[in-house]
């Protein structure tokens, strides 16, 4: 199991972790963890492993960051059978006001598809406040709070796959990519 950005907290069952960068940087001020498993260097939009190495990998909170969603997904699929992605939802973004200068898409996911829409200057501001984060993750209970660590599906994209998923790409430029669906992939501008 290939466990892909674990920063400092890699997957319990991950027999490898693989990351692009293991020192702190301005996504992660934590220190890297690795937990004595075996680790990688790499890109995930071209990763060294062999086709199908892996039975399984894990993909959290890394997919919004990346510079091209199609190749980073084609790798996930193409060094194992099945696994697991998550990212932030635009809500989750847009209340936490952490967008701008980290993030580059927002991600749904319908059925067995992901759609990757590139972030605007509006969007990357969120609600501009420390607000919310402040009541989140503040030391004072708050009931929203609750609220929050309850209704994850709704602050995050969570698509466990199974031998392949479909991936469409929408930029502000008006351009589409999808890829996976091969009775209808297309590149349109």
């Amino acid at each position: 199991m290939l466990d892909i950005g674990s920063g400092n907290d890699p997957f319990v069952h991950a027999t490898v972790i693989a990351d692009r960068f293991v020192e702190p940087t301005h996504h992660r001020s934590t220190r890297f963890q690795t937990a004595g498993k075996p680790l990688v260097i790499c890109d995930i939009q071209a990763l060294p492993f062999a086709r199908s190495s892996f039975d399984y990998v894990i993909c959290s909170h890394v997919l919004e960051h990346v510079d091209n969603p199609i190749l980073a997904c084609s790798e996930l699929q193409r060094v194992a059978a099945a696994g697991f992605v998550e990212t932030p939802t635009l809500m989750k973004d847009a209340l936490f006001s952490w967008a701008r200068g980290m993030h580059k898409w927002h991600v749904i996911a319908v059925a067995r598809r992901l759609v990757f829409f590139e972030y605007g200057p509006r969007q990357l501001d969120g609600i501009a406040s420390q607000a919310w984060w402040d009541l989140i993750f503040g030391p004072v209970y708050h009931p929203m709070q609750d609220a929050f660590n309850n209704n994850q599906d709704l602050f995050n994209v969570m698509l466990e796959w199974n031998s392949d998923f479909e991936v469409m790409v929408m930029r502000l430029d008006g351009s589409i990519e999808s890829v996976g669906d091969q009775s209808s992939a297309r590149h349109l501008h």
